[in-house]
């Protein structure tokens, strides 16, 4: 196996992660959270989205927990934007990184932002010029790029012109997100494969749903293919509110404890990673899907029980 010494983790459970939830956090809940992934060393959040409330409810705080969390330096803070009034409210509280997200499937995206893929490209080249004049980092994520719940397979030269185009406007990371985990790990392999050698100059990181029980595999083809640099959710919480059968992300501390036990380095303090799962547990009220908070780490060790 060809795997990377060190890979970058972005934890996106403020985001992605709670949009499905029906307990709205407070802002004091998410600072709180926030907290406790900065005492677990991460070092890369995409913290909110500015999209409109009545959509995505969980999201309407976004702003104001940036005003508090926006001198951390520890943390290199992200938010995700749906069109060029997100970048501009993005802007007013003074985020200095955002992530544009449309999908691959056309169909999907007129569910997801009610506009052609084709209308969301042309688009973000006024978001870019927007981004631009405000010194503004621009990344952006292709949804539905391993596949789409309406039209099923989506081809790879699809994803590819989008890059293109994506490149043609110089943005920072491109992200391919597998939206209702419909990937499989060969598939990942060969698709970053193809997108590295088609486009070695640009800076690509994945995004996996462990829908089908593959998120875990699909990583490790991922690094396998080159990647070093993936989304993961606090407690394996998330999923798309305009895709069926979307489920959560892949779990952050599972895949943690995936990449510690092959030696490859992530930076972050999985004991206290865990204590993070543990309170958000308590905040969100119901069981996570986290195998590592159920079982804990493969180094426990248990007593041999006393004979009777």
């Amino acid at each position: 196996m060809e795997l990377p010494k060190k890979v970058t983790i972005n934890e996106v459970i403020l985001r992605d992660g709670i949009q499905l939830e029906e307990k709205v956090l407070s802002v004091e809940e998410k600072q709180e959270l926030v907290h406790y992934l900065l005492d677990a060393r991460a070092t890369s959040l995409e913290f909110g989205s500015f999209v409109h409330p009545k959509a995505v409810p969980q999201m309407a705080n976004s702003g104001e927990l940036y005003d508090l969390i926006k001198n951390l330096d520890a943390l290199n803070l992200v938010a995700l934007i749906p069109n060029l009034k997100g970048a501009e409210s993005a802007a007013s509280h003074g985020v200095k990184r955002v992530n544009f997200v449309f999908s691959a499937s056309n169909t999907h995206n007129l569910q997801n932002v009610r506009q052609s893929t084709e209308q969301s490209l042309e688009r973000l080249r006024t978001i870019k010029e927007f981004c631009a004049k405000e010194e503004i980092k621009l990344d952006v994520s292709i949804a539905t790029s391993f596949g789409c719940p309406f039209e099923g397979e989506v081809p790879v030269h699809r994803v590819k012109e989008i890059v293109a185009n994506l490149t043609e406007l110089d943005a920072n990371i491109i992200t391919f997100a597998d939206t209702t985990g419909m990937a499989n790990p060969k598939q990942v392999y060969d698709f970053v494969r193809t997108m590295r050698q088609e486009f070695p100059e640009q800076s690509f990181n994945l995004h996996f749903h462990n829908t089908r029980g593959m998120g875990l595999s699909n990583i490790l083809a991922g690094m396998e293919a080159g990647i070093t640099s993936f989304d993961a959710s606090l407690g394996g919480l998330g999923g798309c509110p305009f895709a069926p059968g979307a489920t959560g992300n892949v779990c952050t501390e599972d895949v943690v404890h995936m990449l510690h036990n092959m030696g490859i380095e992530t930076g972050i303090d999985l004991d206290k990673l865990i204590e993070a799962s543990k309170r958000l547990k308590e905040l969100i009220g119901h069981d996570l899907s986290s195998y590592v908070l159920k079982a804990g780490k493969s180094d426990r060790k248990y007593s041999v029980p006393a004979e009777a």
